[in-house]
């Protein structure tokens, strides 16, 4: 087990101590728990970048409770989540769970968080159950089938009638596959081959070779940060980029954090998703500078979460007047909307899952430079998986 502790406050650097604090200090615990080593490393990091300048900029006291954040690496490991959160609540005094890499990690801590009746708060895992694992899980990242529901209102606007799909295997590629095979086929259009990827070690070659024989309108594609460059390279040297198929994409083929060395063959794909470095608003200015300057790239859809994430607690306990205790907590939380660098996010009251715009984004280079640039927004999208 690799902790790390993030000290919050601009210069902050005295050590946690073992025991909890609360009686001394009124100190909150924030257990945020990330893969910080291993293939998701740089989901961890993307989510202290977004945390640490939520916390720079706004301090580490809200309503009479002083802020201390405890890191742990769980390396994209179930197993390590459970006994880490688990020693969080028990051991560690942490009132607050955080982070969560992948839906796996969540899943695994959520019974913890209802035992222990905490609040956890995922910043990053997408598929639409997590929420409903534990009443005091709240979301501020975004569900699959949220952004797969809207790309499939699209291509079914776009007049497409024939489509395969092809997921990752696993929680969030079945739910993208799921949702786009239900909406595609109720809006009149014909799935005719669903392709699954295995986790390890995964090869698209023999899956794209299956859609060359197919000759669909439309590849629809659902793989986690960090695997659409592999992708798209298999995708044009097969030539499919001259095939007459179209392909079509969940935006984390296009992470932001990534996109910039993706090279010409991400150019003119069209990617829904619910955030964009692009997204033009003096919010989302600033907060792209100060991550730019503190990490060197731009952010990404998990750092604006885990500054939400961040924002979200902040703003309950100054509801509850810092009372941490998951079920005023958690009620705090729900039905709060405010403005991220995304765009508008509400929480909703019933599902504690995030509502918020998902657009519609094409690659483009501007001033030598790969963007993922909206040209339609669907407002204020609720997870439709839920109801």
């Amino acid at each position: 087990m690799n902790r790390r502790e993030l000290m919050v406050g601009a210069g902050a650097a005295a050590a946690l101590s073992a025991a909890p604090a609360r009686a001394q200090d009124a100190a909150l615990r924030l257990g945020m728990v990330l893969p910080l080593t291993g293939p998701f490393a740089a989901y961890g990091q993307q989510v202290q970048a977004g945390l640490r300048l939520y916390l720079d900029r706004h301090g580490d006291r809200v309503a009479g409770r002083r802020i201390e954040v405890m890191v742990e690496d769980d390396g994209g490991i179930a197993d390590a989540t459970k006994r880490i959160a688990q020693s969080m609540v028990t051991r560690e005094g942490v009132e607050v769970l955080g982070g969560f890499g992948l839906t796996p990690l969540a899943l695994a801590a959520a019974p913890i968080a209802t035992r222990a009746r905490v609040a956890q708060i995922v910043m990053v895992a997408a598929t639409s159950a997590v929420t409903e694992a534990s009443p005091y899980v709240v979301r501020t990242s975004y569900t699959t089938p949220q952004v797969t529901s809207r790309i499939a209102a699209w291509v079914i606007a776009e007049g497409v009638t024939t489509a395969m799909t092809l997921v990752l295997d696993y929680g969030p590629g079945a739910d993208a596959e799921a949702t786009f095979v239900a909406d595609f086929t109720a809006g009149g259009g014909q799935v005719i081959d669903s392709l699954r990827v295995p986790m390890q070690n995964p090869d698209f070659a023999p899956f794209l070779q299956r859609v060359a024989d197919r000759k669909p309108q439309v590849l629809f594609v659902f793989v986690p940060s960090g695997m659409g460059a592999p992708l798209l390279k298999q995708w044009v040297e097969r030539g499919l980029d001259r095939s007459g198929t179209r392909l079509v994409a969940d935006g984390s083929v296009t992470d932001d954090m990534v996109l910039p060395q993706m090279g010409d063959a991400a150019l003119g794909l069209v990617t829904g998703f619910h955030y964009t470095a692009w997204h033009d608003s003096p919010l989302n200015r600033d907060f792209v500078r100060d991550i730019q300057a503190r990490t060197g790239g731009r952010p990404n859809f998990m750092a604006v979460a885990a500054y939400d994430g961040a924002h979200l607690l902040f703003q309950a306990l100054a509801a509850t007047g810092g009372d941490a205790a998951g079920p005023a907590l958690v009620d705090a939380m729900k039905g709060m909307a405010f403005e991220s660098p995304r765009g508008p996010i509400l929480i909703d009251p019933d599902t504690r899952d995030i509502v918020q715009d998902i657009s519609m984004r094409r690659v483009e280079r501007i001033d030598g430079e790969l963007w993922n640039v909206a040209f339609q927004t669907f407002p204020q999208v609720r997870d439709p998986a839920k109801g």
